[in-house]
Parts: structure tokens; C-alpha cells; sequence
């Protein structure tokens, strides 16, 4: 899902945040979003109409009327499918919770029939002060979403709460709110890993496979579509998740390592699809390393096995997917991968099936789960193979939670 041919109301009120409306602005329009911008009088001392006209390209309403033009505040309130008030100010909080119109976003508010989502940004003595947190109270019993604030440093010079979350996270907000009512897994976590390692031999080379990381990124995308939070740790590749996706990007084996034992512990499904590298050099060289005509000998130690850490620590409600793309015995080695690494699913796929494995937009999996059960899914797109993946996720899930 995503804001394309969505009409969506930005509203901006006057804080120094406004800056961060423009980068919102330009993200929702670059992925096909038809977005009207209202601002408050206030607004304009700290962000240029001009610019938010030129990147909306819509005229910025700004006034009830210009001139012998009358501002539609009904009309505007009727076309969206969203309104974001971003930033929403202590005192933009205030008129929305008590219903005072004095300017023209406070007209499209109180006009508007669309769900309303509202990002707070204030200073951290306003953000706390008890009327303040009564009048974000009032906005959540009315049936607005109030995003969360960030903390850090404020235009006080103060450091705390009420940051402005960041364009990024706000626009995960809205595509969020575009998701499909059905979300199994709202409230879930999930780890993947997908893409390849790479181990130095030196600065300029190193030890890698040929995964693209595709099927990693399209389960990561499946779980995040169903609603779970999801961590994606992404070895070296030009392919990237969806907008839903949080994706922390890792070169070596160590690093991917490290990242999935630090999240393991708060996840309800690990999917450790990524072809890690099962070897590195013990010791790889400060500088390149020059030809010569004597053999070159690489002395390769192990890796550290991410799949058999999460087996070997998951307690009974964590579910844990391992994958194997093997060349022979290919059944044999998958499930004595499964009992070996105490998963609850292998996927097994076989670079002797056409069409599956690296480097190609379908795949042809077997599944094999601890209780003894296989399942054999068709060659498909990787994407829709995925999709398949994650229902049975979902319902493994569910027993073990039963």
C-alpha cells in the first residue's frame, strides 16, 4: 500500500519545526500523493509559501480570503482523505481541543469529515504541562491519531521531549494509516535478515555470494504489510524495503550478528533468511595484498551462526524461520539443518530447481517444520511466495501463543 492518488490536507502551524513540513511535502508528492497545504498566518515567518507551493504545485491557502477569492474551508475539509496538522503547536493543540476557528486551518479542522493525525511540537516544559496533556487527551477521545514526539535537542537549547518526529517517521505514520484494516500481526515484532556478507581479505576484496537479497526484503515487506514492526538487517545490495520497513544495513557477518542478537530478545518472529558467509579470514590484511608468483594461502576461520543463536535462545512464544539453498541432498541437509539450529520452519530452496535461488524475481520453496510437516509451494514470484510465507508464519505464531 502506499499514498499514491491519495488526497491528503497538510497542515501547518507556526513552530520552528515547520521546516520539516517541506521535506514531508516532497516526500508524500514524490510517491503520488495529491497534497493540499493550509497554513496558519504564524506559519509563514518560518516556512516559505513559495517553496511549499512550488513542491505541492497547489497554491498554499494561507488566508479565509485573498483579495475577491474566498478560501472553501467546507469544500477542503469534504476532498481529503487524511488531514496531517504537522507541526501542531501548544497552541494549534489547544484551538483544535476547545474548537476556536480564528484562521483558516482551524476552519478546514473543524470542516473536515477524514481522519485527522496530528504530530506535536513544542517545547519539553509545554509538552508536559497538565493542560497540555489534558488537551491531547481530548483529541485522542475524539478519535484523532496523536503521533508520538521526539526527544532531543529543542529550540530552548534544552535537551527532552517534543521534538517534531522527523519527516520520515511521519510519513510511515501515514502510510500506516492507508494499510488494510487487517493486520494480524499489529502489535508484533519481527527480525529478517536477507542479502549477503562480505569478509575482508583486504581493503579492496572480499568473500561474498551472489544473493541479491530479494526474498529477505519481499518477507520483510509481507510482515510489515500485516501490520508487525519490523526490523530488517540488510547485507550489501542495491535493493532496498518498503517505506514500512526499518532497515539497518550491515557489511560482515560480525555486524549482522551483533544487530540480530541486540533485537532477538524483543522479537516474536525471526526470519533469518540472509546468506551469511559461513567463513572469513582469520586475519584480513591492513593493505592490499600484491600479486606474486607464490601460492596465496587464506586462512579461513568460522563465522558466528546467527540462526543457531536465535534457536538455541528463543523461548516457546518466539518463532524462528531458517533458510537453506542447498546443490545436493538437498532434503536430508534442510532438515538436519532444522533440528541442528532448533528452528520451527525451514525453507528450504534448490539451486537445482530452475528459476529459484539467486539472482531471480521467483523462487520454488519447501518448507519443513519441527513437528514433521512439509509443505511444497510453486514457483511464483518472489513477492507472492512471501505473502504465502508470512500466513504460515501467522498461524505457527498463533498455535505457540495458544
Amino acid at each position: 500500500m502506499s499514498v499514491q492518488g491519495k488526497k491528503i490536507l497538510l497542515g501547518i502551524s507556526g513552530g520552528i519545526a515547520a521546516y520539516k513540513s517541506i521535506l514531508l511535502l516532497r516526500l508524500l508528492v514524490k510517491n503520488g500523493a495529491e497534497v493540499q497545504v493550509v497554513m496558519t498566518p504564524a506559519a509563514k515567518q518560518f516556512v516559505s509559501p513559495l517553496v511549499l507551493a512550488t513542491l505541492s504545485k497547489r497554491p498554499v491557502i494561507c488566508e479565509l480570503a485573498e483579495g475577491d477569492i474566498w478560501a472553501n474551508h467546507v469544500h477542503l475539509g469534504r476532498w481529503a482523505d487524511l488531514m496531517v496538522v504537522a507541526p501542531a503547536t501548544c497552541n494549534t493543540i489547544a484551538k483544535m481541543a476547545t474548537g476556536i476557528c480564528d484562521n483558516l486551518l482551524m476552519a478546514v479542522y473543524l470542516s473536515a469529515t477524514c481522519p485527522v493525525m496530528v504530530a506535536p511540537a513544542m517545547d519539553e516544559d509545554m509538552w508536559q504541562h497538565g493542560t497540555t496533556k489534558m488537551n491531547v487527551e481530548r483529541l485522542k477521545g475524539l478519535g484523532f491519531q496523536i503521533l508520538p514526539v521526539g526527544k532531543g535537542a529543542l529550540a530552548s537549547g534544552l535537551i527532552g521531549e517534543g521534538r517534531l518526529l522527523e519527516p520520515e517517521e511521519i510519513y510511515k505514520y501515514i502510510i500506516a494509516h492507508f494499510q488494510p484494516a487487517d493486520k494480524p500481526l499489529q502489535g508484533r515484532k519481527a527480525l529478517v535478515t536477507a542479502g549477503p556478507t562480505y569478509e575482508a581479505i583486504d581493503p579492496v576484496r572480499f568473500i561474498g555470494n551472489h544473493s541479491s537479497g530479494l526474498m529477505g526484503i519481499e518477507i520483510a515487506n509481507a510482515l510489515a504489510n500485516a501490520g508487525a514492526d519490523t526490523t530488517l538487517l540488510l547485507g550489501p545490495t542495491h535493493l532496498k524495503a518498503g517505506d514500512l520497513v526499518h532497515t539497518i544495513r550491515v557489511t560482515s557477518a560480525d555486524e549482522m550478528y551483533a544487530a540480530a542478537v541486540s533485537a532477538f530478545g524483543k522479537t516474536d518472529i525471526a526470519v533469518m533468511a540472509a546468506a551469511v558467509a559461513d567463513y572469513k579470514p582469520g586475519n584480513a590484511a591492513e593493505q592490499k595484498i600484491k600479486k606474486s608468483d607464490a601460492p596465496l594461502h587464506i586462512d579461513l576461520v568460522q563465522n558466528p551462526d546467527i540462526l543457531a543463536y536465535c534457536g538455541a535462545h528463543k523461548t516457546s512464544n518466539q518463532l524462528v524461520v531458517g533458510f537453506a539453498l542447498e546443490t545436493n541432498n538437498e532434503i536430508e541437509n534442510a532438515c538436519k539443518k532444522l533440528e541442528r539450529k532448533k528452528a520451527d520452519l525451514i525453507v528450504l530452496n534448490s539451486l537445482n530447481d530452475q528459476h529459484a535461488g539467486f539472482g531471480t524475481s521467483t523462487n520454488k520453496v519447501s518448507i519443513f517444520e519441527s513437528d514433521g510437516n512439509t509443505i511444497d509451494l510453486p514457483l511464483q514470484s518472489k513477492k507472492e511466495l512471501a505473502k504465502e510465507l508470512v500466513l504460515l508464519m501467522i498461524n505457527r505464531l498463533h498455535e505457540k501463543n495458544q
